[in-house]
């Protein structure tokens, strides 16, 4: 359960990655009609995976019902890949999933036409969700405190590896690639205006009714209380709900609860060296 895979020098939970799984994502042939969704951990990716799925279902409920979010959508660099894609409807575009880097995937995905949407969120927030998650998942190691973890992350020594250079590499690849730029908050803040904007890139465009009905079922009260989407199917010896909910909050800035003023200094500083220099408008303050 405990057990590491290092691929190209980032750490991934080896019980759900092989180096086997991780080469074969990196060779992966996509198909013109793909959906690719790629995110860095704790970006927002169960909500976007639930929203994709909604706009292709065409109002028809029993998927959103009974098949898991995972399932739907499933991740290209986990070794039940093969599993997951024969489950898939052979009548709507794959709707795929990853958290690997550009190094790694991007030379597979440049040779396709496939569709990418890359979805960033406030990389505070990012950590502070990604450390209740190490507590929940029992495939990911018991921070040994806030302090050392914040430290990890701006180091880019975690797991998934930096998020710096996660977010920065696909948006080298933006100019070459079929790709829109998303973030969770957004998604968040203007939800209708941010899924007219998905289901436009995707060329689905939807009635109004069908936002209605996509944006019912991806609110955080649905979702939550959805075992397709919440993660209370996974057993217990891998996800421990006991110690913390998948689905914790879905707010903006929790990480002001968690940061202090010295661990905020610091992580500012690191943010705007290896951000500053982006040119790009981003939807979060980071004070």
């Amino acid at each position: 359960m405990d057990t590491v895979e290092v691929f190209n020098g980032i750490r991934f939970p080896g019980f759900i990655h092989t180096q086997e799984s991780l080469r074969a994502a990196c060779s992966f042939l996509f198909q013109d009609k793909d959906i690719l969704l790629v995110t860095f951990p704790k970006s927002g990716t169960t909500w976007m995976q639930q929203v994709l799925s909604l706009i292709f279902c065409q109002g028809h409920l029993w998927p959103i019902h009974h098949i898991p979010n995972w399932q739907r959508a499933p991740w290209l660099e986990q070794s039940n890949l093969v599993k997951m894609l024969g489950s898939l409807d052979p009548g709507q575009p794959r709707l795929l999933t990853s958290h690997l880097n550009a190094e790694a995937l991007g030379p597979a995905v440049l040779r396709s036409k496939a569709r990418v949407i890359y979805m960033a969120r406030n990389p505070k927030d990012v950590l502070v969700s990604f450390y209740h998650f190490h507590k929940l998942a029992n495939f990911l190691p018991d921070p040994n405190s806030f302090e050392d973890f914040v430290d990890e992350f701006l180091e880019g020594k975690g797991f998934f590896g930096s998020w710096f250079e996660h977010v920065k590499g696909w948006l080298g690849l933006k100019p070459d690639l079929n790709m829109l730029f998303v973030t969770y908050e957004e998604l968040h803040q203007e939800p209708r205006t941010t899924l007219q904007k998905l289901s436009d890139f995707l060329g689905h465009p939807l009635k109004s009714e069908e936002e209605d009905f996509v944006l019912e079922h991806c609110s955080f009260s649905f979702m939550s209380q959805s075992s397709m989407v919440n993660y209370s199917l996974v057993p217990k010896e891998v996800m421990d709900t006991s110690r913390g909910r998948f689905l914790r909050k879905g707010v903006m800035e929790d990480w002001k609860k968690h940061f202090s003023p010295e661990q905020n200094e610091k992580f500012n500083a690191i943010y705007q060296a290896k951000m500053g220099d982006l040119g790009l408008h981003l939807p979060w303050t980071m004070d």
